[in-house]
């Protein structure tokens, strides 16, 4: 143990990332036997610059569908487009063999939208601003 030392970053860099994602799927794998670990990405592109405006990413892991990160600017929000984003990616979801599927919004954010949309919440834990909180949500695919 004299000869390790623990470092405190903001920065994630490929070096954390490689050993602990592989040692983690790898022990997953040993426990399940079960490896389908793929990140997902539904994305809008301006067709005339290939800009990406928007969009989700996640992964599918286990046969849950983790949607991490959900955004559209807000001159393409209330048009259908988030409905679109997410259908994509539950279909895609299913498509690999997902059976439920998993996020979080915060408070200010879209816990409605995703309630119109058949997700259901599960626990709730406060955070930053006062009054405000985390929601995690479920949806069985």
């Amino acid at each position: 143990m004299e000869n390790l030392s623990v470092e405190v970053s903001a920065v994630i860099e490929p070096e954390h990332l490689q050993p602990i994602d592989a040692g983690l799927t790898a022990f997953n794998t040993d426990m399940t036997g079960y490896n389908d670990h793929l990140p997902l990405s539904v994305v809008i592109r301006c067709n005339e610059t290939q800009e990406v405006l928007g969009g989700i990413l996640g992964r599918t892991y286990l046969g849950i569908l983790f949607i991490d990160l959900v955004y559209l600017p807000s001159e393409l929000r209330s048009k259908g487009l988030g409905e679109k984003l997410l259908t994509h990616a539950e279909e895609e979801g299913r498509n690999r063999g997902c059976i439920s599927a998993f996020l979080y919004t915060i408070s200010f954010q879209a816990p409605e939208f995703y309630k119109k949309h058949g997700w259901e919440e599960f626990g709730r834990i406060a955070c930053l601003p006062e009054g405000a909180s985390r929601i995690f949500m479920k949806k069985t695919l």
